[in-house]
């Protein structure tokens, strides 16, 4: 049997894609952080986009967290009027587009942007603005929905949910929930995760990323999650033996089973040390056991990465060809807060034909 061929990195780029985890304040391009800083008056830590850049991915690497924190200080510093939030929405849904990603879910925190007067409702109109008009730049090619995330060491979770249905027919398709784990688990957040779910919405939830089991279980059995914001941390629930045969605890079981999506980043991963190195990131092992596994970006400023870079480490590391990727990426549609026929129609017309003309 002929080893799999890894796909090169133009076949990945031009290859299909679907983005569930991806935030905005996290890809913002150097330039325009340089030019909407200078209309704003914030103040960077470079004043060139280059070094801008470069600083970025060294405070993102240095493995302090307060330095990885930082970065976002500059980003969500120059999204704080109307046309900031459209130009940085029109220019990620472009950035995807032309990385070949078909379908993106863009979540952010808009209690994080109204430091300069924004409404809620007008911070959620600019974006959506931004997102037409980039889907309309790349003619089409791409569909871009919004999240919308609370803060969990902030207060308005509620708000936000309620924000997240009134603008369901109107481009948001889910409400999440973000920022640190420890001290602040799932079930602090009830209120929001009942509610959307009693008006038949979407929710996915940061959860086993920093922490442990207790995370990834409140979120799913409290909560009702519909997805894992990373996940990684279910494989404490798997033990592996010497032969490679794997057992599954009751948690791990239950996700499986559930085929809840978890929302992997693997180079975010490495950055936060949730996993070592890609060789060794769990989601090795876990899409060889057949979980719902799906590839994200997180954040594609500070990882210095796409969603054809993250593809290709995997290809590299593990092996694989594009019909892993197009597993990947089915796995992801399935998984998409967006109505059945149009994740199917996705599926059928868009991505399944260029894999069955590649692979």
């Amino acid at each position: 049997m002929e080893p799999t061929r890894v796909p090169t990195v133009d076949e990945l780029r031009s290859a299909p894609k679907v983005l569930l985890h991806d935030h905005l304040d996290g890809g913002l391009r150097p330039a325009t952080i340089v030019e909407l800083a200078a209309e704003s008056g914030h103040e960077l830590p470079a004043s060139d986009p280059e070094s801008l850049g470069a600083w970025f991915a060294e405070s993102a690497d240095s493995g302090s967290l307060v330095r990885y924190l930082e970065t976002f200080e500059h980003t969500v510093g120059v999204m704080q009027s109307a046309p900031a939030l459209t130009r940085v929405a029109r220019e990620c849904a472009e950035d995807l587009a032309a990385d070949g990603v078909v379908y993106a879910e863009i979540r952010y925190a808009p209690e994080l942007h109204v430091q300069q007067g924004l409404t809620l409702d007008e911070v959620v109109g600019a974006v959506a603005e931004g997102f037409a008009q980039g889907v309309e730049a790349s003619g089409g090619r791409i569909v871009v929905r919004q999240l919308l995330t609370a803060m969990r060491q902030a207060a308005p979770s509620l708000e936000i949910a309620e924000l997240a249905i009134r603008y369901r027919d109107h481009g948001v398709a889910g409400f999440d929930i973000a920022g640190p784990e420890a001290g602040y688990p799932p079930t602090r957040f009830l209120d929001a995760f009942d509610y959307v779910r009693q008006e038949n919405g979407h929710a996915t939830c940061h959860a086993g990323e920093a922490f442990g089991l207790p995370s990834i279980w409140e979120a799913v059995q409290w909560c009702g999650a519909d997805r894992l914001g990373h996940g990684v941390r279910i494989i404490d629930d798997i033990a592996v033996a010497e032969d490679g045969t794997a057992k599954l605890g009751l948690l791990a079981s239950y996700v499986r089973d559930k085929r809840i999506p978890l929302e992997m980043c693997p180079s975010s991963n490495l950055q936060t040390g949730a996993a070592p190195s890609i060789a060794e990131h769990p989601i090795g092992l876990l899409a060889d056991l057949r979980f719902r596994v799906t590839v994200n970006t997180d954040n594609r400023l500070m990882s210095s990465t796409s969603m054809t870079r993250e593809h290709q480490l995997l290809c590299e590391a593990f092996g694989w060809g594009l019909d892993k990727v197009e597993w990947l990426t089915v796995n992801a549609m399935k998984s998409a807060f967006l109505p059945y026929d149009e994740r199917y129609r996705l599926i059928m017309d868009t991505i399944k034909p260029w894999y069955r003309e590649h692979a």
